[in-house]
């Protein structure tokens, strides 16, 4: 144990978490585009000056970064050469760390006194990095130079100083390169925040002490994470989960998940998994392994997010599997759909272990559409980007939430009204899904319904998204939730993508629209063992029919949807 008291080491890990915050705050409050000012697709961090290991995240950042961003921050280090004082890299390659190409990176040195200290990093989801495609999701591709511009570490500043080369050379492979430049000025100043406030946390308390600190914290966490482990019976568990298609072979993708528990730690093993796709489902090992690390932090939310987290998880390197991407297979879909499934597969092996701490699988898809056009009306080009929620799976104690955000982050669907005044389009229907929801004693959350017209100009409309085929998994005996559906009405004429909620470049015009329904939550336990007041009152809002209540729940509802017990007993008990 540390000679710390407890008091000043709960005010330095609030500190660290503070600092992480007013990064997050300010890269927010600045950033031009609604994907990052409104939905929230971005994350900041302090990390280990020779490591590159995770010491402190933001309390809003998506949880899928906090892997990837620490084995990002690695690859920085191991390349970077003459650092000064303001210099920052720029990076978005997903071999290097990363996830996808839309993900960009900023990791810049911190220097205290004038020696590196640490580093502080932050990611950004840009609307648009190039590609066969606006928006970068581009569902048939084939190898990665058809989803955008990649970046390996290259300082786009310069001991303070940006670098127009490096800037021009990216702005020049992207769309709407006039608005990305407020982008890029926010993620860089929101690290130069996170300077001047980790500078006053370590003036204020000494260098010493807050090394110190991190180091017992990084402790703590681990044995934390170890104790929440050693509940789990010792043996060997085993899930699995499946992506629809990788938008170019009309085949499911299966994650093949093993996991052992030993004592205090847990091994993952997903060796059996389907071999590399030619689409861009495959995911690079860092998302992967962040996959993971955010499925064990959903089942232990309580144990406090740094490196120490993850060190009683070993993850056994899935090579020669669609986990475990090289170049150059495409990648678009890992981070916002793979790495959910993944995730989902965590869930589906451990819920026989730990049942009454567990629950039904969550949607599981980012629900990514682009629409990417020209707006005669203002004469400029646009890409809309829109996230949008889901139903997470019902738990022991109560029923899952209706258009919750995605396993991997927080991330929110922009506001239509602002959608509406960025880009030339009217959201017709924003409702929930209902009947999505899985059927179970605890039933799942639904998902919503969204319909989007194009007011002027054409278009393009691409969209990667998942849980079209099969909806999420219900656990011990609650039903599958709702699948994932995808409708383009074009001149009178209804177009369904050949899989389902993968497509790209479907042009649009002017009057057409596009509707899309997210999956809802599983249900959780034995839909027959649901209250029937509890069926009523959801018939009562219109969430299921009479005739999905008698069918999917046993109960039987008389002409005011109140429940006829005699009968629902006859039922349940034939």
């Amino acid at each position: 144990m540390s000679g710390l008291d407890p008091i000043t080491l709960t005010v330095i890990q609030s500190g660290l978490q503070q600092v992480c915050n007013e990064m997050d705050l300010a890269f927010v409050r600045s950033a031009f585009s609604p994907v990052i000012s409104e939905a929230l697709d971005r994350s900041d961090g302090i990390y280990e000056k020779d490591s590159g290991e995770l010491i402190a995240q933001g309390e809003l950042g998506l949880p899928v970064f906090v892997g990837t961003m620490q084995f990002g921050t690695q690859c920085v280090i191991e390349r970077a050469k003459d650092l000064k004082e303001g210099d920052l890299f720029i990076v978005n390659d997903p071999y290097l760390g990363g996830t996808h190409l839309m993900d960009v990176r900023f990791v810049k040195p911190f220097f205290y006194e004038g020696e590196l200290f640490a580093w502080l990093a932050n990611t950004g989801h840009w609307p648009d990095t190039g590609g066969a495609v606006p928006g970068g999701f581009s569902a048939n591709a084939t190898e990665v130079e058809q989803e955008g511009l990649r970046l390996p570490p290259v300082k786009l500043f310069k001991a303070g100083v940006m670098d127009e080369e490096i800037l021009s050379i990216v702005l020049s492979n992207i769309r709407i390169a006039d608005q990305r430049i407020g982008d890029i000025k926010a993620q860089a100043a929101a690290l130069t925040v996170g300077e001047k406030r980790f500078t006053e946390l370590i003036d204020r308390y000494g260098k010493e002490t807050v090394l110190q600190a991190i180091r017992e914290l990084k402790a703590r966490a681990a044995q934390q994470m170890r104790a929440r482990i050693q509940s789990i019976p010792d043996g060997i568990y085993q899930g699995s989960a499946f992506i629809d298609s990788d938008g170019v072979v009309d085949e499911a993708l299966e994650i093949s998940m093993k996991i052992r528990k030993q004592d205090t730690e847990l091994y993952f093993d997903m060796s059996d998994s389907s071999p590399p796709c030619m689409g861009p489902m495959n995911s690079v090992i860092a998302t992967t392994r962040s996959s993971i690390y955010l499925a064990i932090k959903h089942i232990f939310p309580e144990v406090p997010i740094n490196a120490g987290t993850f060190e009683p998880l070993h993850i056994e390197d899935p090579e020669g599997t669609f986990l475990y991407a090289r170049y150059p297979r495409p990648v678009s879909g890992c981070a916002a759909e793979v790495s959910q499934r993944i995730a989902e597969a965590v869930f589906s092996a451990l819920v026989q272990a730990i049942p009454d701490q567990f629950f039904a699988a969550p949607a599981g898809t980012s629900g990514n559409f682009c629409l990417g056009g020209y707006d005669p009306k203002r004469e400029r080009s646009y890409v809309m980007y829109v996230i949008s929620g889901g139903g997470y799976g019902g738990n022991p104690k109560e029923d899952g939430l209706s258009n919750g955000c995605s396993t991997i982050g927080i991330s929110k669907t922009t506001p239509i009204e602002v959608m509406e005044q960025y880009y030339p389009v009217l959201f017709e229907e924003y409702s929930l899904h209902e009947g999505s929801g899985g059927a179970g004693s605890r039933r799942g959350g639904f998902g919503v319904n969204y319909k989007v017209r194009l007011r002027r100009g054409s278009a393009k409309a691409s969209m990667v998204m998942d849980h079209g085929r099969s909806g999420p998994l219900g656990a011990l005996g609650g039903e599958n939730g709702g699948v994932n559906r995808v409708l383009i009405e074009r001149n009178g004429e209804t177009y369904i993508p050949p899989h389902l909620s993968k497509d790209q470049n479907i042009l649009i015009e002017e009057g057409d629209t596009i509707r899309v329904s997210t999956p809802g939550g599983g249900g959780y336990g034995n839909p027959f063992q649901r209250d029937p007041e509890l069926v009523s009152r959801d018939v009562h809002r219109g969430y299921y029919s009479s005739e999905e209540a008698q069918a999917r729940f046993g109960v039987v509802l008389n002409q005011d949807c109140s429940p006829d017990i005699d009968s629902t007993l006859k039922l349940r008990n034939s």
